[in-house]
This record gives C-alpha cells, structure tokens and sequence, in this order.
C-alpha cells in the first residue's frame, strides 16, 4: 500500500483530536456511572454535563435544551418522528412533512416511515442546479396548505455537495406560519457560523465525529417546549426522552473537540477553503471535462461572512467516468476519498443528491467528493493534483461498467 496515505474523506469521518482523545481516556479511567449519587457517580456526572455545556455554548443554546445521542441519525430520528407526532396530536389536520430532495437519509427515511406507518404525506422541496434550496418554495407551500404542515426539514449543509442552505430565510417563514421546523446540522456544526437560537428553528442535530470527537456521540438541540416522543424507557433520563446510562466519556470527548473547534473556527475555515480552492483550480487545469457541482465558491473571507458551500468541500463529476472505479484508483495511488452516492449489493447508484440537482444519471454515476479536514495538508493536495489526470484516464477507458482491471468484486 502507497505511504504515506492521503486522507481526503473528511465529510465521512475525520480523526479524533488529542484534547478528545484525551477527555475520552481521562474518563474511562475514572469510571463511573453519572446517574449515581457517590463521588465517582458525581465526577462522570461533571464530565458529562462539561461536554454537554461546550456543545451548548457553540449552538448559543442553553444546556438544559441539549439531548446528548448516540449520533447524527438518532437525533434526526428523534426529531422527525418526534415534531411530526407532537404536531398531530395537537392538530389531526398537520400531516404534511415538508422536505428537501437533498436531505440525509437519517431524515428522508424516517420521514417515509411516517409516511408508510402514520399517515404522513411528504413534500419534496425542490432543489436549483447548486443544491440550494429556493424559500419561494416553501412560503408557496405554507401559503397553499394553512394548517396542514406538520414540520419542515431542511439540512444546514449538505453532505455530499457542500451546499449551505437559507436557514435564516426557511426558519423565519417557519417561524411566521408556526410550523416547526428541524435542521440537521451534523457537516455544519463548528464549521460554518451557527445558532439554533435563529427564530423557526425547533430542533436541531448535530454529531461528534464529524468535528473530531468519538463515533457513537451526538446532540439534539430541543428546547424545553418541543414535545419529543421517548425512543426507550427505564430511567428517565435525557430529560425522559432518551432512557438509558449516557455516556459520560463520550460527551466529556464529544465537548473537548467542540471546544477545539470553535476556538479555531474563522483560522480554519479559511485554511481549508484556500486549499479548497487550490484543489478545485488543479482539478479543472488537469481535466478540462470535470464539473464541480454544488456552488461557485467566493474568496474565503466572504465565504466565511456568509457561507454558500463548506470550506472542505470540493465535489466533482468526471464525464465518462465511473464513480467506485475513480474511487479504487486514487486508492491504489494512496488517496482515500468517497462517490458520495449509495452502493446496494455491488451495484452503483447515482447520489439522489446529484439527481435531485438535474444530473442524469449517467453524468452522476462520475462523482467524486473531496473533503478536507484539519490534518489536511498542500501536500495532500498537491498528491491529488499529481494522480488525477492518470486515475481519470485510466477510469475512462474503464468506461461506466462500474468495473477496474485489476480489481475483483
């Protein structure tokens, strides 16, 4: 295997930082369980309720509106099933669920499951050729069908293009019609500036690993006033909406990296957009033919003032080319990145994402997602520069039968 390997699959997961590591290790060793009232039951109980106060600080939330999960999708579990069923009980009427055709399938699946189980009826939100969800959408929606809407979700940024959505604009409309509106946030959180506190907004996600904490931790944002329904029972804890030991460790972790990543925001955002930008040049320069979908990024600063697309974010498509054999190609020459699409049972599908932006499906089976995180590097970079125009080459001869010579399946 070529070393030293370049890790470019930072939107997937992205390495635990020392600070959380170190918060993780501190607390395993110390033990305890955070519900017991004895000193070691009270030192896990601090540890967690620390990591649960960073993660509120950088939402501008309050601790007590803080529900700490097992990850991005829990919490976007909770919250759909949870607003939507809250929203029926007190209005029979509100069974429109209002989403965009970009959303996680954390959301998109628990949204049909409603649909086949409850009643729901889904509206899809469509999306322009850059991913962005256009307001005029929704005020037509909430305008046509008073009464009837049940929740609104829309993800802050997306997770395969990078695009960053009109949060503000969807929430106020949200927050106009008094419908509840949930934000799943998890590539966004610590990377772009943020508050859940912006008028609509009703519940929001958000997942440690994608900032350098641990897998396995997550937060919903939920004030006191959203009615959630409990997902397991037996302790009460989680305000009694997530029974169950919390892990301790987990949040003392999960708090050590947001730490560490709000401290370092604005210098970061701008480090990885300019490699961004680097990257998305030398692409262009050396395959005349790749489209960079999501949008155009502006200089970093602006980008920063008022974010369009994640700093780390550069998705390409490559005419005539197959996703997974690009994909097993940069491998072979060192370079781990992410199609960004599904793959079922061996078989490539185009991203939703990509279809729901007007790609057909042939252009789309060509993606490639780049993301950038904290250890990324020029020299990183410049690696992918150097291998691009022969994995390319070498992918379209391969054609789109999701086949490489010298690879089995």
């Amino acid at each position: 295997m070529p070393t030293p390997r370049v890790y470019l699959d930072h939107a997937a997961t992205t390495d635990m930082l020392p600070e959380a590591v170190e918060a993780y290790v501190d607390q395993t060793r110390r033990g305890g369980n955070p519900a017991s009232l004895h000193a070691a039951g009270r030192s896990a109980r601090m540890a967690l309720e620390t990591g649960r106060d960073a993660v509120a600080a950088a939402l501008n939330a309050e601790p007590v509106e803080v529900i700490l999960t097992s990850g991005g999708t829990e919490a976007d579990n909770m919250a759909v099933l949870g607003l939507y069923r809250a929203a029926r009980q007190a209005d029979p009427r509100r069974k429109v669920i209002a989403l965009s055709t970009v959303e996680h399938h954390a959301v998109t699946e628990a949204a049909e499951w409603l649909e086949s189980h409850e009643g729901a009826e889904l509206v899809w939100l469509p999306v322009a050729g850059d991913g962005r969800v256009d307001p005029h959408h929704l005020a037509r929606l909430l305008a046509e069908r008073p009464g009837e809407t049940a929740l609104v979700t829309v993800m802050w940024a997306n997770n395969e293009v990078g695009t960053v959505q009109p949060v503000r604009e969807l929430g106020a409309l949200c927050h106009e019609a008094g419908v509840a509106l949930h934000v799943d946030a998890v590539q966004a959180f610590c990377t772009v500036p943020m508050d859940a506190h912006l008028p609509g907004i009703s519940t929001l996600a958000v997942s440690a690993h994608k900032l350098g904490g641990p897998m396995g931790v997550g937060a919903l944002y939920a004030p006191r006033t959203v009615k959630l329904s409990a997902t397991s029972f037996g302790g009460g804890q989680e305000r009694g909406v997530r029974s169950g030991t919390v892990n301790a460790a987990g949040a003392a972790a999960f708090g050590a990296a947001v730490e560490v990543a709000r401290r370092d925001a604005r210098s970061e955002f701008l480090r990885r957009a300019a490699l961004r930008d680097t990257l998305v040049a030398g692409i262009r320069e050396r395959v005349p033919g790749a489209v960079l979908r999501g949008p155009e990024p502006g200089t970093p600063e602006a980008e920063w003032e008022q974010p369009t697309r994640l700093p780390g974010n550069a998705h390409f498509t490559f005419p005539g080319c197959e996703g997974d054999s690009m994909l097993f190609l940069f491998d072979a020459a060192g370079v781990a990145l992410s199609t960004g699409s599904a793959c079922s049972a061996g078989v490539p599908r185009a991203s939703h994402v990509l279809l729901a932006m007007g790609l057909d499906e042939e252009t789309a089976r060509g993606a490639q997602r780049f993301s950038l995180g904290r250890s990324s590097t020029a020299e990183d970079v410049a690696v992918v520069l150097d291998v691009v125009t022969d994995v390319h080459a070498r992918a379209r001869a391969a054609g789109l039968s999701g086949h490489v010579p010298g690879f089995s399946s």
